[in-house]
Parts: C-alpha cells; structure tokens; sequence
C-alpha cells in the first residue's frame, strides 16, 4: 500500500483596517520577515511574502493538519500586534 502525500500551497491577502496605507516600506522590510517567522512557528514554509502599503500578500505551504483559517487568524492577530506595539 503506498503512503499519501499532500502539500498544498496558499496564497492568503489580508488589508489594513479600513484599508488605509500604513505600511510604510521601512516597517514592510521589518513586518514581512516576521511574518515569515509566524507561519514557521506554525509548521509552515512562508514561500514569499510581500505587499504594498494597504495590503499583505502571503504565498505559503501549510501543515495538512493545520486549518486555513486558524493559520490566516495566527498569522492576522501577530502581525496586527507587532504594528501597534512598534
């Protein structure tokens, strides 16, 4: 019987509240690697990511055993306190 392999690649965009550009490149260079950091404390493979001022664009492979959803909230609520604590 042979084994079963899944590996599936995500491509999560999130915005700022309301939309408003607050992300300025210097917190981008600094926010974006962090952001790497959060999906592999989750078992993750942040595979790129990036964004522009209003948004986030994140390109990942996720555990099979982890929902999109739990990894995306994880992934949100960091992200959104390391901006307001900075």
């Amino acid at each position: 019987m042979s084994d079963t392999y899944s590996s599936l690649t995500y491509h999560l965009v999130f915005s700022t509240t309301g939309r408003l550009p607050l992300m300025t490149r210097d917190i981008r260079n600094k926010l974006f690697p962090y952001i790497g950091g959060v999906v592999r404390s989750l078992g993750g493979i942040a595979m790129e990511v990036g964004g522009m001022p209003d948004h986030v664009h994140l390109v990942s492979v996720l555990p099979t055993s982890l929902p999109v959803s739990d990894a995306a909230r994880v992934v949100k609520a960091n992200s959104s306190k390391w901006m307001n604590k900075g």
